[in-house]
């Protein structure tokens, strides 16, 4: 049962954040144009002083998971040792795609290679048609750049924290639980309840900024099949719609609801995919993936330390720097949810999974979609960044449009968009329910139904406030990650004490199993030792007796029995030896026995016995003997 603390720290989180959403939709409610010129205001600021922090952060971010992976401490387990993961790979993938990431890629994988082939990033200039190969080239990398390790980063670092401090300290499912090896037990207090208000402000507005991608790419679906004009009354309906049809996907759980859906999407998406890799120019695209892939390996490193301090033209801070910052707002959600499915998971299992198989997701998808519109653009057949430039959200259909089935690709389209769209908001109300309830795994459906309508609500005044459309959802993820882009650098710190501790206490127990097993063999062979020493010692005592008694042509044999000895099982009595034929001793496991004429022989008996010479070999033929 919670504690009183732990009650109130959630209450604080859960009123003052959802008080400062509030006032926020009405804010954009009343007074749009304010709010959209004060949050560019704020933009301004932010891409001119903290560009370079992002651009950092984003690369460290990646650093450290490929350190951790391929060292020791990628053996730690993010659970018991005994845990293993709940869900198979192939689903667990599929629920990462779920955590948002699928309407991304579903949006930007046509619109990104086509905006930069047409506005290329700084350093780069074409003249076409000549330059018209190496510009669609730029385009594939820098959108595969966009959505591939960098988009990642930021989640694997707070889902691998919060999984291990979930699964491996007992802690809950807060942000704020990252940093108890930082600030102990003022987690519990006003500081962390301040990390856990600005996660769940920086998670509502990274939410928020999807919801608003998904509505403007779902309203240019429809107004491209039917004749509703695309604007934003249409696409505030969708938002609606999309808002209570997720309702019933969360009455599910995760379990049910969100991995049902994601399963089928996984299907459907990959339909669309193979749909245009074949309908379209193939081999040009099979070759573009390789290209693609081989870019990106050998200029990710420039691209990401890549700036302009003599010649800003705002590229990077429309582009890069947004989606950086977009990821990190997003960061607290898909790392809140990617620790709940990943229990069980080896620390180097779980960023292979998250940073590796996603970038290469992305390769495939980019260049599938993305080179196909480039292909259509630079073929003369359409103008694709026309388009682009002025209708962002119409891309993909336009694509489609060039394509055969045009009707029934755009409808399976609209379909995977509005599926992604609601397992996102499903995931995003669960989350954001933990979040604000202590962390429990089982956050009430009044709590997703209240952050349900509060992301909607969000999402629909950015649509409108500034103008609207894409500009003013990057302008609010831009805003909102900032806060928490310093905590993530923090849970960077706290993640890399936690494991660096288990695993040298890991290390310090292998060392005391290894020496106690070393001290109890040392033991056992002196024993042994021991032992030996021991019996020869009391062979040479007796052969002195016998000298000293006289008989001295008397002689020790030694014989050992086996299971087909004939005298096994018999009594001394019984054997029948010569007379004058003394059994010494019989050495008996780590026994020596003073026999009597009642000792029986047992199989491995070790018998000493004193015979006179000429009585030697009628006892040892009764020895030889064996059972019929």
């Amino acid at each position: 049962m919670p504690d009183q603390s732990s009650l109130s720290k959630s209450s604080f989180v859960l009123y003052t954040s959802a008080i400062i959403i509030t006032l926020f939709v009405l804010w954009g409610s009343i007074n749009p144009s304010h709010l959209g010129a004060t949050a560019n205001t704020a933009l301004d600021w932010i891409i001119t002083n903290f560009g370079w922090f992002y651009m950092t952060i984003a690369s460290m971010f990646i650093i450290f998971g490929f350190v951790i992976a391929v060292t020791p401490f990628g053996k730690l387990r993010l659970g018991k040792d005994t845990d293993r993961p709940e869900h198979s790979f192939v689903s667990w993938i599929g629920m990462l795609f779920a955590a948002g990431l699928g309407v991304g890629f579903v949006f930007f994988g046509v619109a990104e290679p086509i905006l930069y082939y047409s506005d290329p990033p700084p350093g780069y200039s074409f003249s076409f048609p000549g330059d018209a190969g190496e510009a669609a080239e730029v385009g594939l990398r820098y959108g595969v750049f966009h959505w591939g390790l960098h988009a990642w980063g930021a989640f694997s670092i707070v889902g691998l924290t919060l999984a291990y401090v979930q699964y491996r300290k007992n802690r809950p499912a807060l942000i704020s639980s990252a940093f108890y090896p930082l600030l102990g037990k003022k987690t519990d207090g006003w500081m962390g309840k301040g990390i856990d208000l600005l996660a769940v402000i920086s998670t509502c507005a990274g939410v928020a900024t999807t919801f608003g991608v998904s509505a403007m790419q779902l309203s240019g679906g429809i107004s491209f099949l039917t004749p509703l004009e695309n604007n934003i009354y249409l696409q505030l309906s969708i938002i609606a719609i999309i808002t209570i049809l997720f309702l019933f996907s969360a009455v599910r759980g995760i379990n049910k609801g969100i991995k049902r859906l994601t399963n089928l999407n996984l299907l459907l998406a990959g339909a669309l995919m193979l749909f245009v890799l074949f309908s379209g120019p193939t081999i040009t695209l099979l070759e573009s993936m390789v290209t693609t892939l081989g870019s990106y390996a050998s200029n990710v490193l420039s691209m990401s330390f890549s700036m302009e301090p003599y010649s800003d033209d705002g590229w990077l801070g429309a582009n890069t720097i947004f989606f950086w910052a977009w990821h990190m707002a997003w960061s607290p959600f898909v790392g809140l949810f990617i620790a709940r499915i990943s229990k069980g998971r080896t620390i180097r299992e779980f960023i292979a999974g998250v940073l590796l198989v996603p970038t290469l997701m992305a390769v495939i998808w980019f260049s599938v979609f993305g080179g196909t519109a480039l292909d259509i653009e630079i073929q003369g057949i359409f103008g694709m960044s026309d388009i682009a430039n002025s209708e962002v959200e119409l891309t993909l259909f336009y694509m489609l449009d060039q394509l055969p089935l045009t009707f029934i690709s755009s409808i399976l389209a609209i379909i995977v968009v509005s599926i992604f769209f609601v397992t996102s908001a499903d995931s995003a109300a669960f989350v954001l329910g933990s979040m604000t309830s202590n962390g429990s795994l089982n956050p009430s459906f009044k709590l997703k139904v209240l952050w349900g309508v509060l992301i909607a609500g969000t999402a629909s005044v950015l649509l409108v406030s500034g103008g609207g459309g894409l500009d003013a959802l990057q302008t609010a993820a831009l805003t909102a990650a900032l806060p928490f882009a310093f905590i993530l650098v923090f849970m960077l710190v706290a993640i890399g004490m936690m494991i660096t501790r288990d695993w040298k206490t890991a290390q310090r127990k292998k060392r005391h199993a290894h020496d106690d097993a070393l001290k109890q063999q040392m033991k056992e062979e002196a024993y042994e030792d021991l032992r030996k020493d021991l019996s020869e010692e009391w062979r040479e005592e007796l052969r002195r007796e016998l000298l000293a008694v006289g008989r001295n042509t008397a002689e020790m044999l030694h014989f050992q029995t086996t299971e087909d000895t004939a005298i096994v099982g018999k009594t001394l009595a019984e054997i029948g030896f010569p007379p004058h034929v003394n059994v010494s001793a019989i050495e008996r496991d780590e026994d020596v026995i003073s026999p009597t004429g009642s000792t029986k022989i047992e199989p491995g008996d070790y018998l000493y016995i004193l015979v006179e010479i000429q009585q030697k070999e009628a006892v040892q033929d009764i020895l030889r003997e064996t059972k019929v």
